[in-house]
């Protein structure tokens, strides 16, 4: 890593900390009235600008696309400043990775090219020259044929085995834990690299967190000890034990109990439904991932303040996305503020 590009991408990552959106801010925007209200208000934000093409009538699709946008000269320019970092080049797979699982779960649902290509945003993929690979697979005439458009790129294994294991659960969230573990093992492998302890401690907080989740959710599918084996991605030996028992355990509520004897033990899970379980647990352990990139800014000049904004810039475009929604389902302002990932007060 660069030193001195280091030290200049860490003082873009503080300015860009203090531009960051407060809670009084989302909230502001989030008890707008309806989408054109929204608009204006976002106009008084710094994402003034990113929002300034978007055309009437007002969607929160166009409005969440126009921001999706912003986020990728964001994490693009963080990237460039910083110099090679595979750690931010992993990140920026995401959005590649987003669109793909769209259009693989648009294919898999049978839905038209044309309705699919309303919710694929291409301006990260421009930023790098890769948008054939998620045109060829929009173009596909089916699920099959996307599966193989892909299979020249360096993850079309994996998207395989996702079309097998879909075809055998007909679960379509398969594609998202497939797509999430090609991410999750180009950051695994990114991170060997780097000295930096914050910095590895905010990216194994992410790798935890899909291994963790994948357990749960391959024993909620009913899958099979070997089929959860391969969607988990390796890591530090005491992390391989746990999630060895967890995969061993009797149900998803006893994965979880493995927990309650490591540092994720507060974010165990109270209620007794499964799958509401699964929904409290994921919302517990990003709350707690936005937390250590907020912390990340204690330290200067290192490169977790960098990780760290990338992180913090991700959840703020969420949160803007989730209120559009919010408001164009007239969804109440409080229902709507309870489900941002916000610093808790």
């Amino acid at each position: 890593m660069g030193g001195s590009k280091n030290v200049y991408a860490s003082v873009k990552a503080y300015s860009k900390r203090g531009k960051l959106l407060t809670k009084a801010d989302f909230q502001t925007l989030a008890e707008s009235r309806d989408l054109e209200e929204l608009m204006t208000r976002i106009k008084n934000t710094v994402y003034a600008d990113s929002v300034a093409d978007v055309q009437k009538p007002y969607t929160s699709q166009k409005i969440e696309s126009a921001l999706r946008s912003k986020l990728a000269d964001i994490h693009y320019s963080i990237a460039k400043t910083s110099g090679n970092s595979g750690v931010l080049d992993a990140y920026y797979m995401k959005f590649i990775i987003a669109n793909l699982k769209l259009i693989l779960k648009g294919k898999v649902l049978g839905k038209p090219q044309e309705e699919i290509e309303t919710h694929v945003n291409l301006h990260a993929e421009e930023l790098i020259k890769q948008r054939d690979i998620v045109i060829k697979a929009l173009v596909s005439k089916d699920l099959e044929e996307a599966v193989a458009s892909l299979n020249s790129v360096k993850f079309g294994e994996e998207i395989a085995k996702a079309a097998a294991l879909y075809n055998e659960k007909k679960n379509v969230q398969v594609f998202d834990t497939y797509f999430d573990k090609i991410l999750y093992q180009h950051l695994a492998g990114a991170m060997k690299n780097y000295s930096d302890k914050e910095a590895t401690k905010l990216v194994s907080m992410d790798i935890d967190f899909y291994n963790i989740l994948s357990v749960i959710r391959g024993k909620f599918w009913g899958l099979k000890e070997e089929q959860i084996q391969d969607l988990v991605i390796s890591t530090s030996p005491p992390a391989r034990e746990l999630l060895g028992r967890m995969m061993a355990a009797a149900t998803a509520r006893d994965a979880f109990n493995e927990l309650s004897s490591t540092k994720y033990k507060d974010l165990v899970p109270q209620v007794e439904n499964e799958l509401d379980a699964i929904a409290e647990f994921e919302r517990a352990f990003e709350m707690a991932i936005y937390s250590a990139s907020l912390r990340s800014f204690t330290k200067m000049f290192s490169f977790a303040t960098i990780v760290g904004i990338t992180k913090l810039t991700s959840f703020e475009i969420r949160n803007l996305a989730a209120i559009a929604f919010a408001i164009e389902q007239k969804i109440p302002t409080d229902i709507t503020m309870s489900k941002l990932i916000l610093e808790e007060e």
